[in-house]
Order: structure tokens, then sequence, then C-alpha cells
């Protein structure tokens, strides 16, 4: 299993990275005891509630589905799903824009994105299979190349204070970062990219960091010979859609998530299901608006709960 979203702590740091986000899971489990449950984090991981980092317990309780995942009561993201892009750094000349771009326009209404509507909220309202790209804006280095996550929420925040985006609350931002920028909190070491939310402008925003596997080809990337022929983007392909997934079912971290504090695409992480060889001799396992990827399956939270690539 490729290394993703894993939580690195000094003790453990070399298991974790060999054995990548669900067996770090199970090492932090059994670290605090098998029943304490343990809040998401949004980078793939669960923390103690007492953890400085994590969110409380919704006060509406859990709900117990025995699909191996549990609802604990928050919202989800009900109706259309809203997609931004921020480009952050040099872009210039990448096809990023085309791959990445098209992935967004063509999610909605697939079999893959039709996993998520097996969710739902305290109403027994299901997500829909319903995503809409909307536009996309530039931002050319305004944080430097070192950044940290607050400033992915600043980002964001600049990029609707301005309008060059709209302010949606029922989207997510998504922040796209070209190769030589890093996230300091552990991209690349502890992450390939992470979702989470945050007031901006007075309204509770989505939002999501995606780095970009061109910097750490062997933690982020699952093939460097990739369908479209560019191993950065359709890399960022299979992590924008893990962080997709599960802030539609997960928006603000206290509704879909099981005991380990893993969400829904974290249970099938760096697992493909049944993959097809395209030209160049790399692999896929679906074709989305006319293009391949390889794009990471999903839980699906029915029949017990499994991982898969569509219903």
């Amino acid at each position: 299993m490729r290394f993703t979203k894993t939580v690195l702590v000094s003790c453990l740091a070399s298991a974790l990275f060999l054995f990548g986000s669900a067996h770090a899971a199970t090492v932090l489990q059994a670290a605090h005891g098998d029943e304490q449950e343990l809040a998401p984090t949004g980078k793939g991981y669960g923390v103690p509630f007492a953890h400085p980092s994590a969110f409380a317990k919704s006060t509406g309780g859990a709900k117990t589905t025995n699909n191996g995942i549990v609802y604990h009561g928050g919202p989800v993201m009900l109706g259309t799903t809203n997609v931004y892009y921020i480009w952050y750094g040099n872009w210039s000349g990448n096809t990023a824009g085309t791959i990445l771009t098209n992935l967004a326009q063509s999610m909605g209404g697939s079999p893959y994105f039709n996993i998520n509507t097996t969710y739902y909220d305290g109403s027994n309202t299901h997500v829909s299979n319903a995503v809409n790209y909307v536009k996309a804006t530039n931002d050319n280095y305004s944080l430097g190349t070192a950044l940290g996550d607050a400033d992915i929420q600043t980002i964001v925040s600049n990029a609707i204070s301005s309008g060059a985006l709209p302010k949606d609350t029922n989207a997510v931002y998504f922040v796209l970062t070209s190769a030589d920028v890093n996230e300091t909190s552990g991209f690349c070491t502890q992450y390939c990219g992470w979702h989470t939310h945050g007031s901006i402008l007075g309204s509770d925003i989505k939002y999501s960091f995606i780095g970009n596997p061109d910097r750490c080809p062997s933690s982020c990337a699952a093939q460097t010979t990739s369908p479209n022929g560019n191993a950065g983007a359709d890399g960022m392909a299979s992590i924008i859609s893990h962080e997709l997934e599960e802030a539609v079912t997960d928006p603000d971290l206290n509704a879909w998530y099981d005991r380990r504090g893993q969400e829904n695409a974290d249970k099938c992480a760096w697992t493909f299901g049944t993959e097809y060889t395209v030209a160049n001799g790399s692999k896929a396992n679906m074709n989305l608006g006319g293009m391949d990827y390889l794009i990471q399956q999903n839980w699906v939270n029915a029949g017990g709960g499994y991982c898969a690539l569509h219903l």
C-alpha cells in the first residue's frame, strides 16, 4: 500500500510510513485502547476527543448502522455540491487544467459518486449524486511556497473576498498546489491531501488542500506512468475524489466516520478495485468525461459496508 494521509508520531514514524493509513489507524487505536472512539481530523486519521485539535462530539449522539461506519449527528452536504478550484502556484503549460477540470465536470451523476447516496443526515435525507463544477481562479504564490494549514483557509478567504470566487456554503473549494509548493504540516510525510471547514466572511465554508504528487511520487502517486500522461495531475485526481466524498459526507467533521476517526474514503484508501490497462501501459479503473482515471475506492454504507467503485 502506498503512503497516504497517515498520522506520524515520532515513536511510530517508520512503521506508519511503511504500512500506510489503515495500519496507522490500527496502531493508534491500540495505543489509546480499542474502546476509545477517535475524532476525525480530515487528514485520514483519528485523534482522541480530548486532543486539542479534536472536534467536539455532536450532541445528537452516534447512530450505528452495522455497516462499519457511524453517524454522529452532524450535517451532510445535500442537493448539488458545487466545486471550485484555486490553482495555486505555477501551472503554466501543465495539462492538469484539462485533466482535473474534466474530472470535476464529470463526477456528478457517475456510478462512482453514486456511492455517496448511501449516506444521509438526521432526517434521513440522502446525499445526491450531483456535483457541479462552477469555476476556478489562479493564485500566483500569494503566500509563498511554504504553506501552513491556516494559510490554506486564507487562500480560500482571499479568493472569495476579492470576488474571484463566490461565497458558497454548499460547495467545496479545492486549493490545488503546483509541485514546488509544500504544505508544512505534513504533505508527503503525513498526508497527500485533506479537507476541513472554517468560518469565512461569516459563513461555514468547506475547503480542501490537494498537494501535487510530482513533489513526492513515491508517497502520493499510485503510478509514475499515468492514464493521461501527467502523473502529478492523475495522482491529484484520485486525491480530489477522495477528499470530495469525505467533505460531502462529513463536512464539519461530526457526521460519518468510524471508531478510529476514519471517514468513508479513508476506509478504502489506496485500494483501486478492478483495473484495466490503457494504451500507454498505465492502469485505470474508470472513465469519466472520456478520460481514464485511477481513483481510490469509496466505502459503501450498505450491505454491511465494503469498498467499491460503484453501487
